[in-house]
């Protein structure tokens, strides 16, 4: 384990590489945030600034990193198909056995991710980084907890601003609820309110306990349940939004711990 390095220290590094505008971090907080997690992987702080950026508010890698990191932890991997309309390959680590991954463009184009420039220009090389990132989670995800690829990041939607709101009609008496700061409401992918949690581990639990329930459904195939899990993490974006960072690292690492499709990668919204 490297030598700790004192916070003041951190903080310092933390103004240097958010002042620099060279590594995605908008602000010392994101940056900061950044090399604590370093920090507590064992790893010098300023690693930060050469492996991660932080995207749409998210700490990415490269997918050339962490299969690097991967590779390092004793796994390996053993690519079989490689072109502009499929990439697959097996990965395999002493600790989680093996696994055949296989991305298609029509798989991308299903769930809506090939409408970008990269997917268009470059449709092997994103294939390639899906296929990564889904082979490392699922066979040793301690490389790969709490951060996306680069190339994931590049498929997240940009939050849209609100639409102006038209004059409302006089629909009778209603019953009017008030989302609040302090409410944690889970939602159903048709946009229905399932249940107002009671904290953010109430909230947690129940969102992690529906991503096992479909991952491990035997009435859906793997393209039906990924569909699934996007329409869930966007239904819910907006809450997972208002997670603060420790919060959503939290969030983001029981999720992985069930969800072998990576959902809120492609849906939830920076």
């Amino acid at each position: 384990m490297s030598a700790l390095v004192p916070l003041n220290d951190i903080k310092q590094m933390a103004e240097v590489a958010a002042k620099s505008k060279m590594f995605g971090f908008k602000n010392e907080d994101e940056a900061m945030a950044i090399m604590l997690l370093c920090q507590a992987e064992s790893m010098h702080p300023a690693i930060a600034m050469r492996d991660y950026h932080v995207i749409q508010g998210r700490p990415a890698l490269k997918a050339d990193a962490i299969l690097a990191r991967f590779q390092q932890a004793g796994g390996s991997v053993k690519w079989e198909t490689y072109t502009d309309e499929c990439v697959s390959g097996t990965f395999s680590h002493p600790a989680g056995g093996s696994v055949s991954v296989v991305w298609t463009f029509d798989m991308a184009k299903k769930i809506g991710l090939t409408g970008k420039d990269n997917w268009r220009n470059y449709p092997r090389a994103m294939l390639r980084s899906r296929c990564v990132s889904e082979g490392v989670r699922t066979v040793f995800p301690g490389c790969v907890v709490g951060v996306y690829t680069d190339e994931e990041t590049e498929d997240f939607t940009p939050r849209k601003s609100a639409p102006v709101q038209a004059a409302p009609k006089d629909m009778g008496a209603a019953e009017i609820v008030e989302v609040k700061e302090t409410d944690y409401p889970l939602y159903l992918p048709d946009g229905s309110c399932y249940a107002y949690c009671q904290s953010w581990k109430d909230y947690t639990d129940q969102y992690v306990s529906m991503v096992a329930s479909i991952n491990e459904s035997k009435k859906m195939d793997a393209e039906t349940k990924a569909e699934k899990l996007l329409q869930w993490a966007k239904a819910n974006e907006a809450t997972i939004n208002r997670m603060d960072a420790p919060t959503r690292v939290a969030f983001m690492a029981a999720k992985q711990g069930v969800d072998t499709f990576g959902d809120l990668e492609d849906a939830i919204e920076g």
